[in-house]
């Protein structure tokens, strides 16, 4: 999932649409907020945005690869415990829709 730091003086809504935009090259995305979610060393600000089908997103800045995928696949990827903890609580029901991960 695209993410990163939160500059001084920015919001939690413009650091994610700028991370977004960063590492996924997704631009103009109308984001919503869902939760916080309490890391380790760090308090995650977890937003979703409703793609259109055609969005296609492609590895920018920090990334090498991103890729669709369903949220029961997560836990089965390298990932951070907080990524796969994050999209457990967003999919603890069955969900059809695949969630975009950055890898």
């Amino acid at each position: 999932m695209p993410g990163g730091t939160i500059r001084r003086a920015e919001s939690p809504a413009d650091a994610a649409a700028r991370e977004l935009s960063e590492e996924t090259t997704l631009e103009g995305c109308e984001l919503g907020y869902l939760f916080q979610f309490g890391g380790l060393n760090k308090r995650h600000h977890v937003f979703f945005s409703v793609l259109h089908d055609d969005a296609r997103p492609a590895p920018d800045n920090e990334i090498l690869r991103c890729r669709w995928f369903r949220p029961q696949k997560v836990s089965t990827l390298i990932t951070s415990v907080p990524t796969r903890e994050i999209v457990r609580l967003l999919f603890s029901h069955e969900v059809t829709q695949p969630a975009l991960v950055g890898a």
